[in-house]
């Protein structure tokens, strides 16, 4: 059996798991150490892990080639709190023709999320 976990570098491990918890109800279900400054926190979105990994400076340079796609009871709802949270708006939200509404985001750290929620069939 294999998993795949998203795994976020940061230098802002307080501000990305506030965001996530905040935007996405997060739930922080590992820390290591469990004392002291953590250098990886485990969060769980729904039924996904989510890992944040210190590290104080965790580079720059060009535009991501992974991005998380996050389904959200609410496109239009939770877009509205992403700016107060740190994050920021890319762009949406779009009725997609493969049946979602889509929002596209950045997270405090710049990193692309997807904003993606069922549309109801008519």
């Amino acid at each position: 059996m294999s998993t795949i976990q998203p795994v976020i570098v940061t230098a802002n491990h307080d501000v990305l798991l506030s965001f996530y918890t905040q935007l996405f109800g997060a739930e922080q279900t590992f820390r290591v150490p469990e004392e002291g400054p953590a250098f990886y926190l485990g969060l769980r979105i729904g039924d996904t892990d989510l890992g944040l990994v210190a590290k104080e400076d965790p580079g720059t340079g060009a535009a991501s080639r992974i991005l998380l796609s996050i389904g959200v009871d609410d496109v239009d709802e939770t877009l509205g709190r992403v700016v107060a949270l740190g994050g920021s708006v890319r762009s949406g939200p779009n009725d997609m023709p493969w049946g979602q509404r889509v929002a596209h985001i950045s997270d405090p750290d710049g990193n692309p999320v997807n904003l993606t929620q069922p549309i109801p069939a008519r």
